[in-house]
């Protein structure tokens, strides 16, 4: 179980050593790394996989570096882009960031005795060798359009340098842009399944929550930090999280019952190298668990009823200054919740947040997660704390303002709606533009921290230079305990139920997409080919996947009670779900089931009505699988 001299391994090769002749030292100082991989990020957050020999690679150096490797279009994600006529792609390595080693621990190098290693170079798509296409290009570019725009909006705005420890935007040398994620997965033995009630329960009695871990979740977890170190990524904790039972030990003496919910969190990263990090990190996360037989789920909502796992992403800005200090731009005076520009970003997700939340949620399992009571965000509000002296954690907030008093470098904002499915590239980009939309609103219009936080207080019906009238943006209080549905709704939006709805987003907003399109970081093209591929991924998993699923739901439920041996209780509950389960799943003549219309709404392209039935399926599917658990309750 991962028993290597790590200290013999190569876990990466930082940004100053991607020269020809220091990555030719140190590839042939490590022989256990045989392949070389590019790695680029499709529109659809897919990464690739082309595995090089080092040999090949070392003998081609200087123009895998310079031109990459060709690859075929039809395998990555770019509908209207790269089309099976059009498919030339290209994938071009970046050396502006760290490339990581991705180990093999079921395969041993014989020379060595250490496991074969795959180096990852995360990398640019290229098509037609000249159009840069991909989530890692649209990241990139967003982050050098943020700070160029930020810098002529400083120039234009002095009045913002009141609020600033400096006098002048010619004392900053340059602009970070910072993020990091937490990571919240599932864990479990192969081939296991957990009682739902049982995880329900321990749920609510918090019965799991940052428990000590036992057994080889315990080693899994440890070892999982300790190679997270090696790797240079400053893990920072790792912990149970709300979801799971107490492992169980079989008669051989070990844990062979495992479901339990863990968090992982590490250094936060330059926006590029911060999203590239996560994806390493889940892949290392998944294959130490592996080592230690255990199976990682990083889906939303794994099972209904129990706690999601969420990825909470976390965004700053600060300025680097010439004389080697380092400033948070979102910070205000003392008695300020933050400055006009942290203020200024805020207001941006805030008021763009329909276009943003397709990026963020854009799986059925995403909306699974994103319901009431779970302390996952349904609602687009904003928390920043009862008062500036006591900052507050209002974990029922789309987005939060964490502060320390006394460190304003840790001034940022905690966007919690991202899952560990969500492509983590396009939801900072998209973020950063956003934030850029309001803090050139907010200066453009010489706004103080005062009048940004009556506008970010605005009551519904008031009017604002910016946020929308019949809208309220911010809430202290709890908002599915001390909201109605219905007061929700009215005051924060309706959340979209499905990805249809989500993605619709794009054609019900059109001028808020503009905000993506500034600078030409995304355009119609990118924004029509990420439409598709995201209702093409939603319309094949509810044909292929969910229906069928919910089919085999439907044939679980059946007659349990004999009639010489049952209530009149048992006999009225059977024919509830007799009558449901018809309803969802078995045609008639002249009546077609639920089930039925969807695929056939599916089949024809129309997906608002494939949408809305979607949504009568899930509510029927759960009303049945509950009102089963409850009739089987009462039999013998």
């Amino acid at each position: 179980m991962l028993d290597f001299e790590f200290d013999r391994m190569l876990f990466n090769i930082p940004v100053n050593e991607h020269k020809p002749e220091k990555i030719t030292e140190i590839l042939t100082n490590h022989p256990e790394v045989k392949f070389v991989s590019l790695v680029g990020i499709d529109i659809g957050g897919h990464d690739t996989d082309e595995k090089i020999p080092v040999e090949l690679f070392l003998g081609s150096l200087e123009k895998i570096l310079a031109h990459g490797v060709q690859t075929d279009g039809s395998s990555v994600v770019l509908p209207k882009i790269a089309d099976l006529n059009n498919a030339k792609v290209d994938i071009i390595p970046d050396l502006s960031v760290n490339w990581y080693v991705d180990y093999n621990y079921n395969h041993k190098d014989k020379k060595t005795e250490l496991p074969v290693g795959t180096l990852r170079i995360p990398a640019f798509l290229l098509h037609n060798d000249t159009n840069e296409v991909g989530s890692r290009v649209i990241l990139r570019d967003a982050v050098r359009n943020f700070k160029t725009d930020l810098i002529e909006v400083l120039k234009n705005n002095p009045y913002v340098f009141e609020y600033l420890p400096i006098e002048s935007v010619d004392e900053i040398e340059d602009l970070s842009l910072t993020c990091a994620t937490e990571l919240e997965f599932w864990v479990k033995t192969p081939d296991d399944e957990a009682d739902r009630e049982q995880l329900s329960t321990a749920q609510s009695l918090k019965e799991q929550y940052w428990k000590r871990t036992i057994g080889p979740v315990r080693t899994a977890l440890e070892k999982s930090l300790m190679v997270l170190q090696q790797y240079g990524f400053e893990p920072e904790m790792g912990h149970k999280e709300v979801g799971g039972v107490k492992a169980k030990m079989g008669h051989s003496g070990d844990y062979d019952h495992i479901m339990e919910q863990l968090e992982i969190d590490w250094k936060y990263a330059e926006a590029l190298q911060a999203a590239d990090n996560e994806n390493m990190i889940k892949y290392i996360v998944k294959d130490v668990f592996r080592a230690h037989g255990l199976d990682v789920t990083f889906m939303a909502k794994p099972m209904t009823g129990i706690a999601g796992s969420g990825e909470h992403t976390h965004l700053g800005v600060a300025a680097k200054l010439k004389d080697g200090r380092k400033i948070n731009l979102f910070s205000g005076k003392d008695n300020e919740f933050m400055g006009p520009i942290g203020f200024g970003a805020l207001l941006g997700i805030l008021k763009n947040y329909e276009v943003i939340n397709p990026f963020v949620s854009a799986s059925n399992d995403s909306l699974n997660r994103l319901k009431p009571g779970y302390e996952a965000p349904v609602c687009t509000v904003t928390s920043l704390g009862h008062t500036v002296e006591k900052p507050s954690r209002n974990r029922t907030v789309l987005i939060g303002l964490v502060r320390e008093l006394g460190n304003p470098l840790a001034t940022r904002f905690e966007l919690r709606a991202p899952n560990p499915k969500s492509n983590t590239y396009l939801v900072i980009a998209a973020s950063y533009m956003a934030m850029l939309d309001g803090i050139k609103a907010s200066l453009a219009a010489k706004k103080s921290s005062d009048d940004l936080l009556a506008s970010l207080s605005k009551k519904w019906g008031d009017e604002d230079f910016y946020l929308e009238k019949d809208r309220e943006y911010r809430s202290e209080r709890e908002v599915f305990e001390e909201f109605t549905e219905e007061e929700r709704n009215k005051l924060f939006g309706r959340a979209p139920a499905t990805v249809w709805e989500n993605i619709n987003a794009f054609d019900i907003y059109p001028e808020k997409l503009e905000v993506f399109k500034a600078d030409g970081v995304m355009n119609d093209l990118t924004l029509e080919s990420y439409k598709e591929a995201i209702i093409s991924q939603w319309a094949t998993e509810l044909h292929d996947r969910i229906i069928p699923n919910s089919m085999e739901t439907v044939r679980r439920c059946v007659k349990l009670h004999d009639d010489d041996d049952c209530t009149n209780l048992d006999i009225s509950r059977w024919l509830q779900i007799d009558i449901k389960r018809k309803a969802i799943g078995k045609d008639s003549i002249g009546n077609k089931c639920l089930l039925t219309r969807i695929k056939e709404a599916l089949d024809i392209g129309d997906y608002e009505t494939a949408s809305d039935l979607q949504i009568e399926m899930q509510k029927a599917v759960e009303d049945l699988a509950e009102l089963y658990i409850t009739y089987r309750k009462n039999l013998f």
